[in-house]
């Protein structure tokens, strides 16, 4: 379904993704390649937050990640129309500088593998605002999907609940943060279609670049420089916060947002192995249950086509 004049005089929209075959190679190759940076991001937090504030391991990724865009001249050379920067311009709140801000400090809290496992909620979110936006009501599959998906989440959350109230706010956070990027999966299908994925993240990382900013000044005075903390953020921004996106957009563009979003669905499996690799943290049974169940209802979602 292409955008119509009255979808592009809306702030938030959406769009089919150009195809609804089943993955290509190609379309495989986009879901792994961020899945699995992803995954790995969440450890690279951690060891970024050994040295820096949260508020620092933020703003230094988006600064990494616009300045990797950057030296792609594809990021510079395609204009976008001015009726369109407001959207660009949320994609960089909802899908960069919100929920980025949100895991460094619910790390500080629970475990790099609780966080990964949590984000396996995200097609959860893309496929309920993906339906409202749409004008579509979820099929069967995906209404049950969403209820499976939901009770892996809570889960999933229930060894923070008893830890206190401060690591259930840091669960609480990670699910703010999937809830924001249920809108700009979203949001960022119909942009890519129109002007390509490196255009749209590097000027959406501009945006999120300033708005964070703030938060990573004050977050200066508690850090120190520590060489290995500096290279976990550097991979983090420049690879992750950088060309990942660049996977991950593309995706979104061609397959959909409910369907682009099942690169999540890694996201768990990568952060909770190298989480008790790495850094020989536990989890708790009932969070492996709830894995189950969010790629489980995931899945489900999935499966509920056009």
């Amino acid at each position: 379904m292409t955008s119509t004049a009255d979808d592009r005089r809306r702030l938030l929209t959406t769009a089919e993704g150009t195809s609804h075959h089943p993955f290509t190679p190609t379309d495989w190759a986009l879901l792994l390649v961020p899945s699995v940076i992803w995954g790995a991001s969440f450890l690279l937090i951690a060891e970024g937050l050994e040295a820096f504030e949260p508020g620092v391991v933020t703003w230094l990724r988006i600064v990494f990640g616009f300045s990797a865009l950057a030296m792609i001249p594809a990021a510079r050379r395609m204009p976008i129309d001015r009726e369109d920067w407001p959207r660009v311009a949320l994609v960089g709140v909802v899908w960069i500088a919100f929920p980025m801000t949100m895991f460094p400090l619910a790390e500080q809290w629970i475990s790099s593998s609780v966080t990964g496992m949590l984000n396996g909620s995200m097609p959860l979110f893309s496929a309920a605002v993906a339906s409202i936006l749409l004008r579509r009501l979820p099929g069967r599959n995906q209404l049950i999907g969403l209820a499976v998906g939901f009770a892996g989440v809570v889960a999933i959350s229930l060894p923070s609940l008893r830890g206190g109230s401060h690591t259930a706010l840091g669960a609480g956070l990670v699910v703010l943060a999937m809830s924001s990027y249920g809108f700009a999966t979203n949001l960022v299908v119909p942009l890519q279609q129109r002007y390509g994925t490196i255009p749209v993240i590097w000027r959406a990382q501009a945006v999120a670049l300033v708005l964070t900013a703030p938060f990573g000044l004050v977050g200066l005075g508690g850090s120190r420089f520590q060489a290995s903390s500096f290279a976990a953020v550097l991979v983090l921004g420049a690879v992750g916060t950088g060309y990942a996106f660049i996977a991950a957009g593309t995706l979104m563009g061609r397959v959909g947002a409910t369907r682009g979003s099942v690169l999540a669905y890694l996201i768990p499996v990568v952060a909770l192995v190298l989480g008790v690799v790495f850094r020989d943290e536990t989890v708790a049974a009932i969070s492996l249950v709830g894995l189950v169940l969010v790629l489980a209802g995931a899945f489900l979602c999935s499966r509920a086509g056009r």
